[in-house]
């Protein structure tokens, strides 16, 4: 349950004023932001143009070129390939995180299904990629490098790998209902300013998780690629 729930319980402080001093908040960020940057795509060879100064276009290509650049550290050369992929996943973890910011909305990621649906994904690809890699011997990176240990390690390192998506989905869904709560306890005792801290708090949670739940998609893909074991 959010801590929005229990506003009626603070003398004078109401949803209804909760709502509008968040809300104006929330649009004041939007109007300075605006303000700052330009969201000019542009069409055709303009496009593909690397933006200048800053802009809405702009903090979009660092996150992506960061995401590449990360991809490539972490995993290789081979890392570029998956880079829409892991984009894609950082942005769907950090917009619906964002939504937890609004009045009255719950992230969707607050709830588990959400993370280990993700997470599931994440399970199928990196193992997917490491049987189209490896072939059968895929199944040696379950085995150790001791033989009469094998049969043991085969079964630790089997369950260590089911379990990752509910531990994904767990973190993320930890952390979300923690900073969600935080958010809502303070603007329910004093809904006006006091809150400001707290949402930009958030905004840095939301981006954070999502980096964490990237970054490991990413060394699961390359653990199961990696020729080293």
């Amino acid at each position: 349950m959010s801590a929005f729930n229990f506003v009626e319980r603070i003398p004078g402080v109401t949803h209804a004023n909760v709502h509008i001093a968040t809300s104006v908040i929330s649009i004041s960020l939007m109007v300075f932001l605006a303000s700052l940057g330009r969201l000019s795509l542009g069409k055709g060879k303009e496009a593909v143009v690397p933006a200048k100064g800053f802009s809405l276009k702009g903090i979009f290509e660092q996150l992506i070129e960061f995401n590449a650049s990360l991809a490539e550290t972490v995993i290789g050369h081979e890392g570029r390939a998956f880079v829409p992929m892991f984009t894609t996943v950082f942005f769907f973890i950090f917009i619906n995180n964002i939504f937890g910011l609004f009045p009255g909305m719950a992230p969707a990621t607050e709830n588990i299904n959400t993370g280990m649906a993700v997470g599931l994904f994440v399970f199928v690809v990196y193992n997917g990629f490491g049987f189209y890699v490896h072939g059968l011997s895929y199944f040696k990176h379950f085995m150790g490098p001791i033989w009469w240990l094998a049969p043991a390690i085969f079964v630790v390192e089997l369950f260590s790998h089911i379990v990752r998506p509910v531990t994904l989905g767990l973190r993320l869904k930890a952390n979300m209902v923690a900073d969600h709560m935080v958010l809502g306890v303070f603007t329910e005792l004093v809904p006006y300013l006091v809150p400001v801290p707290f949402y930009l708090m958030g905004l840095f949670v939301a981006g954070m998780q999502a980096f964490v739940f990237t970054i490991l998609s990413m060394i699961y893909v390359s653990m199961a690629m990696s020729h080293d074991h």
